[in-house]
């Protein structure tokens, strides 16, 4: 079994930058892969980005330049740094780990940008 917890959503205005963490415990490989989406306003969930074991990042074209994954092996914490957040990144995001055992995802943390 696998826990993802995620943390660091808020309420910003367009322009500011949030870092979101993605915790995990349980029975997990380090280093750690995890991708992350996100569910906006209407409903759809929709890929954001991933890093690989091997530390391979991608990332949804709407969010290259803005976002960056990264990877703390020793906290077994994927991060997702978001810089110039705009209102159409508005929605709950949630990771996901994908492992021989199944897929896990965690509870989501709340991400509005308004101005």
């Amino acid at each position: 079994q696998v826990q993802l917890v995620e943390s660091g959503g808020g309420l910003v205005q367009p322009g500011e930058s949030l870092r979101l963490a993605c915790a995990a415990s349980g029975v997990i490989t380090i280093p750690l892969s995890v991708a992350w989406y996100r569910r906006g306003v209407d409903k759809t969930r929709e890929w954001v980005g991933g890093i690989t074991t091997g530390g391979t990042t991608d990332y949804e074209d709407s969010v290259k330049g803005r976002f960056t994954i990264s990877r703390d092996n020793a906290k077994n914490t994927i991060y997702l740094q978001m810089n110039n957040l705009k209102p159409e990144d508005t929605g709950v995001y949630y990771c996901r780990h994908t492992s021989d055992d199944g897929v896990y995802w965690g509870q989501g943390t709340q991400v509005t940008v308004s101005s």
